[in-house]
């Protein structure tokens, strides 16, 4: 709405003026005068200046062809009156400096806008044609324009607008508080700069509030005008690429009467669970708002002014202090003027400034007024912030000019290398000059312009207070200006800041809590991306930072703890000595072997006796140290596997019982040989399976297995191996076989063999029992194959360090079976009934039977 408002007054008057001087061929003529309010002082070069004196002005149609309009201004704001002076003053200032554009005198002429664009606007015309009611057009212009430059205006529409016309001629305006980024669009605006920084910046500089104080749920009000409209767009961008927070709202506040819709955005303030609002908007919008924010009694916020308001004293009453107090604002820098109180002690308006009429109907000040012992808002110079940007946009206009006129001929930076002279000055010529303009304040800052016109970007952070004698107070508590390395550098006096709550804390403000470590953000659907749920990580991933998007897999031999903020080292698992289970089987194994031990010193102590002759005593112990084996190979299956303990555990235990089950083979086949040589013309049998033979047989098996081993882990040997498959939170370490083929013929091998053992054994049962061994040999084959057969399916089965549990019981329970069924009775014998340990009892029938 006012970018069209602007558009339109513009294109009417600059279109208007166009054509007027085209329609004559050697001169051109004013078609009517402009009255306004207005100052003006002569000199060399004259500046001029558009300032924001009265609040709004009452006037008829605008009309080129009728007579002047009747103008009336009104509401005289003593702040736009000091703006107006604080240029008189830098200008008087300029001119008594004798090493600043010396020989030179500077003028002004300075126009009231009345905050009305086409008064802005038709005062800007004013600056740029001058008043003269008609001048000739030469081929050349020669002479010095009306003003050689512009300071102003504070709106940013009004600049807009003028800039836009103004820009055709090269014509520079500097202005001190026209904030709108689309101002820095160098294309459009070839010819304008400011000494105050960009809303861009501003922007920015909020942002990084936002993220000072973790407010990622804000709502956001803004003028109907472009100053509001480009900083709403500006702001949900930047908001956006930040990733520093949402807009719970964004709305626009009306110009002028408009209750209904105030009243509608008070209401969506007091819905919203945003404790955070923005407000961008001029301090009539900030008034009218408040007005209905009062009404309504909306308490509870937490307010951020932009510079139009920050420091807007109109809003520091009683009435609004209750719902303000606490205020952060961003202020234009604040500095000093040493003079200025002075000199508008000294100013006499009725010789200085020209007005159109007395609307007020209030005595007309003579100037011979005592205005030191009047307090006066005139007067006070604490807190100058748009001054303090007027004085260094006088100055840098009057820097500029100086390095101009400082110029060598034949080396100018113009056309030949030429200079500009102050008989023939030309506007565009003071713009390649202003562009390199660089000079420090007497306050210690430094002006320059960066190649979009604008200046180094730097504000206060500013914090309204209500004291309990009911006064208000605006303290600074902290800077934000930009870095050439590091971008924005926010500092705040955290300490300092007064929070209008109950804890004397900075409020909370978000859509959704922040999520802890151990969980991850899951936005909710169809809500800006600030409101979420907070899911926890799943096993085996984990998030330590707070408001994390994802939850991070833990490396492969991590696992999340419990609450899933970070990761420990999965427990291992495999059967160990110090487990219940691995102590059982270590005791039993132990036991085994110690058993063992004890039936082969049984049987060397009565090594003489028949009961240990009998039936190849050599394969007796033989068979003991094969079953001592047998049980001691158990043990490398217990404790953390290696790749030694994978290779010669299943190697162990192969050849242990092949050597086992091949001393058993023989003993049967003996037992078949001695029966048939017991019989007539059977002597022959054990000639040819002597001792030797029954040696090399044993021998001779187990060589075959210790091949089938050696095999097996040349061509693909056991290895261990970390196993994540069983639990997702355990390392289960075990052995691999490496090959399975290699693996099932090892154990086929062991079962022929003693499926062999069992079916002679099974045959020779019947034999006269006094000498046949084979009754035992049967059952001890039959407990052995039973262990084995049950032993796969439950091996397979097994998960983990259970397997090898299970490998470990088969092997003991087996080799049990053997001691027991094949050394019980015989130890029995020789221990407890030695009558029968005769060669007499054992080859005879009858006494065996007593």
């Amino acid at each position: 709405m006012a970018n069209m408002e602007a558009f339109q007054v513009t294109f009417m008057l600059y279109v208007y003026l166009i054509s007027e001087s085209s329609s004559l061929l050697s001169s051109c003529k004013l078609r009517r005068q402009f009255y306004l309010n207005s100052m003006h002082k002569p000199g060399d070069v004259v500046l001029g200046g558009l300032f924001n004196v009265h609040y709004t002005s009452v006037f008829s149609k605008l009309s080129f062809t009728s007579e002047p309009n009747q103008l009336s201004c009104q509401g005289f704001g003593t702040a736009g009156f000091r703006h107006a002076m604080t240029m008189a003053f830098a200008i008087d200032e300029i001119n008594k400096k004798p090493n600043l554009l010396p020989n030179v005198t500077l003028g002004y002429s300075l126009y009231d806008n009345c905050a009305t664009l086409v008064i802005g606007f038709s005062a800007a015309l004013l600056l740029a044609s001058g008043q003269e009611e008609q001048f000739l057009l030469q081929e050349e212009c020669l002479g010095t324009p009306p003003v050689l430059g512009i300071v102003g205006d504070s709106f940013s529409t009004f600049s807009i607008a003028t800039s836009d016309v103004l820009g055709l001629f090269n014509l520079p305006i500097v202005s001190y508080y026209a904030t709108c980024s689309c101002l820095s669009d160098r294309q459009r605006f070839p010819s304008f700069f400011r000494t105050i920084p960009s809303d861009a910046f501003q922007v920015r500089a909020m942002i990084k509030i936002l993220k000072r104080f973790g407010w990622t749920w804000a709502g956001l009000l803004v003028s109907d005008d472009d100053y509001g409209l480009h900083v709403s767009q500006t702001f949900q961008s930047d908001l956006a690429q930040s990733g520093g927070g949402c807009l719970a709202y964004s709305e626009i506040l009306p110009w002028g009467e408009n209750p209904a819709e105030l009243k509608r955005i008070v209401e969506i303030m007091k819905r919203s669970t945003a404790r955070v609002v923005i407000v961008f908007a001029h301090q009539i919008h900030v008034i009218q708002l408040m007005e209905e924010v009062v009404r309504e009694n909306v308490t509870g916020l937490q307010w951020i002014a932009s510079e139009a308001w920050s420091a807007a004293a109109v809003l520091q009453t009683p009435r609004f202090m209750p719902y303000l107090s606490g205020t952060l604002g961003i202020a234009i820098r604040r500095g000093e003027i040493l003079g200025l109180r002075d000199f508008l002690l000294r100013i006499r308006p009725d010789l200085h400034i020209i007005s159109s009429s007395n609307t007020y109907g209030h005595k007309v000040c003579t100037g011979q007024e005592d205005l030191e012992s009047v307090g006066t808002e005139l007067l006070d110079v604490s807190d100058l912030r748009p001054e303090y940007n007027i004085y260094k946009a006088v100055y840098a206009l009057a820097y500029a000019l100086d390095d101009m006129l400082q110029c060598e001929p034949g080396r100018g930076p113009f056309s030949g290398h030429s200079c500009a002279t102050l008989q023939i000055l030309k506007p565009w010529q003071l713009i390649h000059y202003l562009e390199k303009v660089n000079f420090t304040t007497s306050f210690g800052d430094q002006v320059s312009f960066d190649e979009n016109g604008d200046a180094l970007p730097i504000y206060d952070v500013m914090n309204w207070l209500w004291l309990p004698d009911g006064r208000t107070k605006v303290q600074s508590v902290g800077l934000v200006k930009k870095l050439a390395s590091k971008g924005e550098e926010l500092t705040l006096d955290e300490e300092k800041i007064f929070w209008n709550f109950d804890s004397k804390q900075s409020p909370l403000s978000v859509c959704s809590e922040s999520c802890p470590p151990g969980t991850r953000m899951a936005r909710k659907k169809g809500q800006p991306f600030c409101c979420f749920d907070c899911v926890p990580c799943s096993e085996g991933k984990f998030s330590n930072d707070t408001d994390s998007m994802e939850c991070t897999s833990c490396p492969e031999d991590f696992w999340s703890n419990v609450q899933r903020d970070h990761c420990i080292p999965k427990k291992t698992e495999f059967l160990s000595y110090h487990e219940p289970l691995g102590i059982c089987l270590t005791t039993t194994s132990l036991l085994g072997t110690f058993i063992c031990a004890v039936v082969l010193g049984i049987f060397t102590y009565h090594r003489s006796t028949p009961m240990v002759r009998a039936n190849n005593s050599e394969l007796s112990f033989l068979l003991l140290l094969s079953l001592k084996s047998c049980f001691l190979c158990s043990l490398l299956f217990i404790g953390r596997p290696s790749l030694w303990t994978c290779q010669l555990r299943h190697a162990a235990f192969g050849i242990s019982f092949v050597l086992c089950v091949s001393c058993i083979l023989v003993k049967t086949i003996v037992v078949l040989a001695v029966f048939k040589a017991s019989k007539p013309g059977g002597g022959a049998s054990l000639k040819w399976f002597g001792a030797v033979q029954q040696r090399g047989t044993v021998l001779v098996l187990t060589s075959i297995q210790a091949a089938i081993c050696t095999a097996w882990i040349v061509s693909a040997s056991p290895a261990p191996h970390k196993n994540t498959q069983y639990h997702n939170d355990k390392i289960v370490y075990e052995c691999v076989v490496g090959s399975t083929v290699g693996f099932a013929v090892l154990l086929g091998y062991i079962g022929f063999l003693a499926i062999l053992s069992f079916l002679l054994a099974f045959l020779a049962r019947n034999l006269p029992d006094n000498f046949n061994e084979a009754k035992l040999i049967t059952f001890s084959m039959l407990i052995f194959c039973a262990v084995w057969v049950a032993f796969v399916p439950a091996y397979v089965n097994s998960p983990g360090k259970y397997s090898d549990a299970v490998e470990v019981f088969a092997i003991l329970a087996s080799s049990f079976g053997l001691l027991l069924a094949l050394f019980g009775p015989k130890c029995y014998i020789i221990l407890l009934r030695p009558e029968r340990n005769t060669k007499k009892a054992i080859m005879g029938r009858g006494e065996c039977n007593n």
